[in-house]
């Protein structure tokens, strides 16, 4: 395998484990959507870790999940496949630096050094393939309870922290974070965890 191959991959792999990173740190996940809205005072949006509300004027609270357990299983598994895929991207990032021939780990020992980098590519793909199981699975649900008439609940769009996660066609765009979510649609969902000043 050429340096320059080599090289370009490691750059690659480097570049998907920064975006996982910075995928997970992202608030938005998903955002309350202002489909069939009349009335529109907030919006609430989430990501694997926390809850936040914030009103039209600027003002937001946010909330971490109280506990584990007591959160859906795709938002536990999709948390569990996501640390996972950084754990994979470091093994990876190690893998391919050792096994690179542009760097002196190992000698001269190139079948060793290709064996090395070979298995930092097989972590890379461990690394996507995790990243894609959950940001994927997490679509997925937001989109079945968008779709779905006799959902009761608060319906949400995707998030930005989605599409950095997985490049991938939906069939509805994503409202942007100055649209807020319909007073009529918070009356009939869950009870409120924020704040007073979360609302208007």
């Amino acid at each position: 395998m050429s340096e320059i191959v080599e090289v370009i991959g490691l750059f690659l792999g480097f570049g998907g484990w920064i975006a996982i990173m910075v995928s997970l740190q992202d608030q938005y996940w998903k955002e309350s959507t202002t489909e069939g809205s009349v009335i529109t005072t907030s919006t609430i949006y989430e990501n694997l870790w926390m809850s936040c509300a914030s009103d039209s004027t600027g003002i937001f609270n946010c909330r971490d999940y109280p506990s584990l357990f007591a959160l859906p299983g795709y938002i536990q598994a999709s948390r569990a496949l996501m640390i996972a895929a950084i754990v994979f991207g470091v093994f990876g990032l190690a893998a391919a630096l050792a096994g690179i021939q542009c760097t002196k780990v190992g000698g001269e020992n190139y079948i060793l050094k290709g064996r090395i980098a070979a298995i930092g590519g097989f972590f890379f793909i461990l690394q996507g393939l995790c990243t894609m199981i959950a940001v994927s699975w997490y679509a997925a649900n937001i989109t079945q309870q968008f779709f779905d008439e006799f959902y009761p609940g608060t319906k949400y769009e995707i998030g930005e922290g989605l599409y950095i996660g997985c490049v991938r066609p939906y069939g509805y765009q994503p409202s942007s974070r100055g649209h807020l979510r319909s007073a009529i649609a918070t009356s009939q969902s869950e009870p409120s965890h924020y704040g007073r000043n979360a609302y208007v």
